[in-house]
């Protein structure tokens, strides 16, 4: 999954970063509101952290403007403790969720699961294809209840897959979420890792839609 991550504050953005990043995610950050603003409006993101108190464009306006355009992926804002009315305004402006400052980053981790599987239609941490269960609380994949040890890239690929489970999934949306502006996009490398999934699962868990692309 691909977030973006919109904070001023170098230390709060790095720690950020770097946790998400840490569990899987690819991250992209930016550090004020215009360049946040661009990055959203330009970029496929699967969820957005966005601070209301930004400088150059302040999260709300960045936030409406999104809305505006068409722009519906799921943001967790970031508001200050004892600014009730930042909550309401950032919920009015069309944020999915808020959590206020000081934070856990696990709060922060647990909440941006959530928005990413209410986005994608599923209510539980645990996500079933088959005989396949993708835990995302737990990072975890089993098949037939057994583990599956698989790659931060394997696993990266089938989460993606399993949250639009039953729908058709181009290539060029799955480098777009899966890895950052500089990948190489000519490289076959979603194939091999879809070879490899389908080696330590079974070959049906992703299936090849001719000119298409791929469908868990």
């Amino acid at each position: 999954m691909r977030i973006l991550v919109v904070e001023d504050d170098v230390n709060l953005n790095r720690q950020l970063v770097e946790m998400l990043t840490e569990v899987g995610y690819v991250v992209d950050k930016a550090f004020d509101g215009e360049e946040g603003h661009f990055l959203g409006d330009t970029e496929p993101y699967d969820a957005v952290i966005l601070d209301i108190g930004l400088p150059e464009m302040d999260g709300i306006t960045v936030l409406e403007s999104w809305r505006k355009d068409g722009r519906n992926m799921p943001v967790l804002m970031l508001t200050a403790r004892d600014r009730w009315s930042d909550k309401v305004a950032g919920i009015d402006a069309g944020a999915d969720d808020y959590v206020a400052k000081p934070f856990h980053m696990e709060e922060v981790l647990a909440r941006l699961r959530a928005l990413i599987r209410r986005a994608a239609g599923h209510a539980s941490s645990e996500i079933v294809v088959g005989d396949v269960c993708l835990d995302t609380k737990q990072s975890r994949v089993t098949y037939k209840d057994n583990p599956v040890k698989l790659t931060s890239h394997e696993f990266r690929l089938l989460s993606y897959l399993i949250h639009h489970k039953g729908e058709v999934v181009s290539r060029t949306e799955l480098i777009e979420h899966l890895y950052d502006q500089d990948f190489d996009k000519d490289s076959n490398t979603i194939e091999v890792f879809i070879g490899r999934l389908r080696k330590k699962l079974y070959p049906e868990i992703v299936e090849t839609v001719r000119g298409l692309g791929y469908r868990a």
